[in-house]
């Protein structure tokens, strides 16, 4: 009965992220040319997608914390809520100064991922997890599948005559049915026992600080490596639309297009081929495997001049991104006691959010500077540096808590 539970409450919370990331997906590929229409150059452009990461780094530790003690429900609702709002602000903008409010809004707001990471990890066991963790890949894969194409749709076929406005209200609407249906149908997974567990950790040690961190060296290779995998994957969101408008004389909706390309590859990978790649390949081989592809097609983008190449390239990133993130997801919580799951993803996720402060930021200057495939040419040697790194990550980092158990024997 409780894994039936489990298995209804997973469905709602893929069903709540989807619909989320759904409206996250519409404006993803359109912000830099939305940017691009009050003035901003390319480096202004992408620090619009990096002021949505800086926020989402200040406050995700916050989230985080207030997750193990007020429950992981009240934060995904919180959050949604906010997403509503931040979406509504980007709808009825008027200057790049509003943009900026807003996505700094969005990204205060943008704690419902790695909440609903530490969700997963309360209903799963260390067995299952990656799976778990893939059914919130899956609903990344299909939010860019239907996301962007519904971009493209809603701003319509001329560059010049783009209505960059419906489509972000429609992504508020989104929202508001994801806050509607989480509020209705989820659950709280957080149960006495653990809730005890975290009290007696709070007691025991306010917080994680930097010391205990060292003392945690597969933790730290892993959390090396999620810096630089999502640092390569922003410059290249936060520049796609920008190359392929210079390169290839796109607009919008075929940038969208490439995009829910890219989700339909991730979604394939994450919502059935990674449970058996990772039962035969293993989890440490599979990261290797990820990493190796996402620097593949990073180079590749780097000199595509017609589709055909396009396609092979961004089905390179999708599948190092589609098996990347979910197995470094994975091996970072199964090295994590119960009590500090929400408090560790926080970090991953405050991690998570430098790099897109970084990345962006790089790619906005690079392009300036170097010309439009910089981005994806240093993305592919920040990939040969992750490459280095997974070859350090041990069978140990795949042994439940392995990291935290020593830990204590030192104490």
């Amino acid at each position: 009965m409780e894994s039936k539970n489990n298995g209804r409450a997973i469905f709602v919370l893929f069903l709540t992220i989807f619909i989320d990331l759904l409206g996250f997906g519409i404006i993803l590929p359109i912000l830099p040319l939305y940017a691009e229409q009050f003035g901003a150059k390319p480096n202004e452009a992408t620090l619009l997608v990096a002021i949505y990461s800086l926020m989402q780094f200040l406050f995700a530790p916050l989230w985080g914390r207030f997750s193990d003690r007020y429950g992981r429900r009240p934060i995904l609702l919180l959050t949604l809520f906010g997403s509503v709002i931040a979406y509504i602000g980007l709808g009825f903008a008027n200057s790049l100064w509003i943009l900026f409010i807003a996505r700094s809004l969005a990204g205060i707001m943008a704690g419902n991922i790695a909440t609903a990471q530490a969700y997963i990890a309360d209903i799963t066991t260390p067995a299952n997890r990656a799976r778990g963790m893939g059914v919130i890949g899956a609903a990344f894969g299909l939010g860019f599948i239907l996301g962007p194409a519904i971009g493209g749709l809603l701003i319509g076929p001329d560059q010049d005559k783009a209505n960059f406005h419906l489509p972000s209200l429609f992504a508020a609407g989104l929202s508001l049915l994801a806050l509607l249906c989480a509020l209705m149908l989820l659950p709280e997974s957080l149960n006495s026992e653990t809730k005890a567990k975290i009290q007696a950790h709070r007691y025991r040690q306010r917080r994680l600080n930097l010391l205990h961190l060292s003392q945690r060296p597969q933790f730290c290779v892993l959390l090396g490596i999620y810096f630089l995998v999502t640092f390569a994957v922003a410059a290249m969101d936060s520049t796609l639309a920008l190359w392929s408008k210079q390169q290839l004389n796109w607009g919008p909706q075929q940038t969208s297009y490439l995009f829910a390309f890219m989700g339909i590859v991730s979604t394939i990978i994450q919502g059935g081929l990674i449970g058996f790649l990772k039962k035969h390949l293993g989890e440490i081989k599979l990261l290797t495997l990820g990493i190796l592809g996402l620097g593949s097609g990073l180079l590749l983008i780097g000199f595509s001049q017609s589709l055909t190449l396009l396609l092979v390239a961004t089905t390179l990133m999708a599948w190092g991104i589609s098996v990347s993130q979910p197995i470094l997801n994975s091996l970072i919580s199964q090295m994590t006691a119960p009590e500090e799951q929400g408090q560790i993803l926080g970090i991953a996720s405050s991690c998570s959010a430098l790099a897109r402060i970084g990345g962006p930021t790089w790619a906005g200057v690079s392009f300036m500077k170097f010309g439009s495939s910089a981005p994806f040419l240093s993305g592919f040697l920040v990939m040969l540096v992750a490459l280095t790194l997974s070859l350090r990550v041990t069978k140990s980092a795949s042994e439940p808590n392995t990291e935290r158990v020593a830990l204590q024997s030192r104490s």
